[in-house]
């Protein structure tokens, strides 16, 4: 049965030529899941090998910034150093845009948050790393900020995440729909597990961190009633990519709305916001700020920051109707 299995290089290189997607595009992705193996190693053993904790500064937006945190951006770093496909990268971590190579025909920019819910590190708890990736568009010496890094949502050519929980799961998407595969240990291989995703129209969890709901808008709160209504569980991890991925698989919505302490929201639009929208449209399912699609925004900063609530069709549209009310 396993020799049967789809692999993640197998299954690019039959996108490349289903959907003539570029070599270099195939490539990046699946050096990112070469990543998701180091980070998985590290994450399991991180207890034994000293990586918990936090290593005392805070990164560029703000946020505590732990050990994990710390290896986990080197680690991108280092895996996309030379490889003449990345030419600039916007990351959590970083304060500024890394440039990664100005050779003219280096084709693409990542964006990347690369562990996901850090505060879940001491305590085990479910950890992700996202990412969304840009066709460069100025070719003369290094990247543009502003062309190149500052973009909306509608121009990514791929995006993805990985999970890293109870298995490590990696979802992707080049435009062709979502698909998700499990890494197998034993093999160290990306096996294809979640075959052409569809997000369920109707909810059956959400996520929230209910703590704020007094600071929410009375359309929000007038939500998180109607699901209490129809006795919607409540499911919320601490860590935006698992709780992303439990609506992606099961239905659900995911609500991280602004409050008067975070007006614009307190998720980053580059890479957190946007590449989940992407793939959950692609998937069938919604991604909106508070009042306007997430894709169409068009960041003025690499670490801008958003409200997001995304996931199920039908609630999200019940949502709108509330707005409009």
């Amino acid at each position: 049965m396993i020799t049967q299995a789809m692999t993640l290089d197998r299954y690019l290189w039959q996108q490349q030529k289903a959907f003539n997607i570029p070599v270099e595009l195939s490539i990046l992705i699946s050096q990112i899941g070469y990543t998701a193996k180091i980070l998985t190693r590290e994450i399991s053993r991180a207890a034994l090998v000293g990586q918990l904790g936090l290593v005392g500064d805070k990164n560029a937006t703000g946020d505590a910034q732990k050990k994990l945190d710390v290896f986990s951006n080197q680690t991108i770093i280092e895996a996309f150093s030379d490889t003449g496909l990345v030419a600039a990268l916007a990351s959590e971590e970083l304060e500024m845009a890394k440039f990664m190579d100005c050779r003219n025909h280096t084709p693409y920019v990542l964006c990347i948050d690369p562990l996901d819910g850090s505060s879940n590190i001491d305590s085990s708890g479910a950890l992700g790393t996202i990412f969304g990736v840009y066709q460069r568009k100025t070719y003369n010496g290094c990247c543009s900020v502003e062309q190149d890094i500052l973009r909306s949502g509608t121009e990514m050519v791929a995006a993805g995440y990985i999970l890293y929980g109870t298995s490590t799961v990696l979802v992707c998407t080049c435009g062709h729909g979502v698909n998700g595969f499990t890494l197998d240990t034993s093999l160290g291989e990306f096996l294809l597990s979640h075959l052409n995703l569809q997000c369920p129209s109707e909810s059956k969890y959400y996520s929230a961190n209910l703590s704020y709901a007094q600071e929410w808008q009375p359309h929000i709160q007038k939500l998180i009633v109607h699901l209490n209504q129809q006795h919607t569980s409540l499911r919320y991890s601490g860590a935006l990519v698992a709780d992303v991925h439990r609506s992606l698989i099961e239905g659900g919505v995911y609500l991280y709305p602004s409050t008067p302490d975070y007006p614009d929201g307190k998720l980053r639009l580059l890479y957190e916001c946007a590449p989940l929208a992407f793939i959950v449209e692609q998937a069938g399912g919604m991604a909106i700020t508070e009042t306007k699609r997430v894709l169409e925004l068009q960041p003025l900063s690499i670490h801008q920051r958003s409200p997001l609530i995304i996931g199920s069709k039908a609630t999200l549209t019940l949502y709108e109707q509330m707005l409009q009310a």
